[in-house]
C-alpha cells in the first residue's frame, strides 16, 4: 500500500524584478493591485504571498501595502520583506505584530538588510557595514523581535472594569536583550499576536558549505536559528535537497526540532502560456517527489500574468495529483504550515519558578 503523498506548501512573490524608474506604471504604486493579486492567490490556496521592499526600492512600503491586504482577504498568509538594518527592533517587532493583528494571525515576514551607503545616508546614523556583520545583526533583531511577542503572556489583558485594571503587570515581561548594536528593555506596547510569534522566513542561496562569502554563511545560520520557514534559491532538486538537509541539521544544533523548520524551493518562473503552466506542475511534482523541499516558493517574471496561468493552470493539476489541498483547514499562517503556535517561554518560566 503506496503512502499518501507529502503536504506542499506552495508560495508566491507579487513583486515582479526591479525596473527601471522609468518603466514603472501606476500599478507600481496602487495597493488595490496588490489587492487582486492577493485575491487571485488565496483562491488557489495558497500558503502566503511575499512582497519584496528594500530602502531603495521605489513604490509603496511592503509592510503598509499588505496590511491594506489584509482585510479583504480571509485566509492567506501575508509575508513583507522588512528590512532590520538601520531600523529599530522595537518598531520592527510591532510592526509585524500589528499586521498579524489586523490579518488575524496570517502575517510574517522575510528578514532583509541594507549593505549600501546610498541607504545609510537616508538615515544618516551610522555607515554601511559589511554584510556579514549586518546579518549577524539581522538575527540578533530576530531574535528579539520573538522576545518582545512573548513579553506579554496570552492572558496579560484583564480589562476588568470593576477594579480599572488593564493588564496584569505580573504576565508582562522585560527582554533586557543586549546586541552587538542595540540594546532592548521591553516589554513590547502590543498585545502578543494571534500567532504567538508571526512567522520568520529566511531567503538563502544554495548551502553554507558552497556559500561564496562569509556573509552567506552567516546567513545560513541566521536561517537555521531562527527562520520558521527558509527560502532556498536552487537551480536543481539536488542544490535543494542538500540545503534543505543541512538546515535543518543547523537548526538541530541550535537545538531546535528540525521538523519546525520548512524548507522552500525558490524558483524564478516564466508562465506565458497553459503550457508552461502544466509544466510547471510537473517541475513541481518531480522536486517533491525526490524531497528536495517541503514546497515552493514561486517568483513569476511578470505578476500580473503569471498568478492567473498559476491559479487556473497549475493548482488544478497539482490538486488532480492529490498534492495540493482545495481549501483551507486552518485560520493562521501558522496552520497552513504545519507548525505550532510556540510556548511563551516567559510563561513557562514564571510557572517553573
Amino acid at each position: 500500500m503506496s503512502l499518501p503523498p507529502r503536504p506542499l506548501h506552495l508560495a508566491v512573490a507579487l513583486d515582479a524584478p526591479p525596473r527601471p524608474c522609468a518603466d514603472h506604471d501606476a500599478a507600481d504604486h496602487d495597493a488595490a493591485h496588490f489587492v487582486a493579486l492577493a485575491r487571485l492567490a488565496e483562491r488557489g490556496t495558497l500558503d502566503f504571498i511575499t512582497l519584496g521592499d528594500s530602502f531603495a526600492r521605489p513604490g509603496l512600503d511592503a509592510l503598509a501595502v499588505l496590511a491594506r491586504v489584509a482585510p479583504t482577504t480571509r485566509h492567506i498568509g501575508l509575508v513583507p520583506t522588512v528590512t532590520t538594518t538601520h531600523t529599530e527592533p522595537f518598531h520592527v517587532s510591532t510592526a509585524v505584530a500589528t499586521l498579524d493583528w489586523v490579518s488575524r494571525g496570517r502575517a510574517g515576514w522575510t528578514v532583509g538588510v541594507s549593505t549600501t551607503e546610498a541607504d545609510a545616508a537616508l538615515f544618516g546614523r551610522r555607515s554601511a557595514a559589511p554584510p556579514a556583520e549586518v546579518w549577524r545583526e539581522a538575527g540578533e533583531v530576530a531574535d528579539v523581535a520573538a522576545r518582545l511577542w512573548d513579553s506579554w503572556e496570552d492572558d496579560a489583558e484583564i480589562r476588568d472594569r470593576a477594579t480599572g485594571r488593564f493588564i496584569d503587570r505580573d504576565k508582562l515581561h522585560h527582554v533586557d536583550f543586549t546586541g552587538g548594536s542595540f540594546t532592548v528593555r521591553g516589554p513590547s506596547i502590543v498585545p502578543r499576536p494571534p500567532q504567538g510569534r508571526p512567522v520568520i522566513v529566511v531567503e538563502v542561496t544554495g548551502t553554507a558549505a558552497d556559500a561564496a562569502s562569509p556573509a552567506d554563511r552567516v546567513l545560513h545560520e541566521v536561517a537555521a536559528a531562527h527562520a520558521d520557514v527558509a527560502l532556498v534559491r536552487a537551480e536543481d532538486p539536488q542544490t535543494a535537497g542538500a540545503a534543505r538537509a543541512e538546515l535543518r541539521e543547523r537548526a538541530r544544533a541550535h537545538g531546535r526540532d528540525p521538523g519546525g523548520l520548512v524548507v522552500l524551493a525558490s524558483l524564478p518562473v516564466e508562465l506565458d502560456s497553459s503550457a508552461d503552466a502544466a509544466g510547471l506542475a510537473d517541475l513541481i511534482r518531480d522536486w517533491h517527489a525526490d524531497g528536495a523541499a517541503d514546497g515552493f516558493h514561486l517568483r513569476p517574471t511578470d505578476p500580473a500574468r503569471g498568478l492567473g496561468l498559476l491559479v487556473d493552470g497549475t493548482v488544478p493539476v497539482l490538486r488532480h495529483r492529490g498534492l495540493l489541498r482545495r481549501g483551507y483547514a486552518g485560520a493562521t499562517l501558522r496552520e497552513h504550515l504545519g507548525l505550532p503556535r510556540p510556548a511563551n517561554r516567559y510563561a513557562l518560566a514564571r510557572e517553573a519558578s
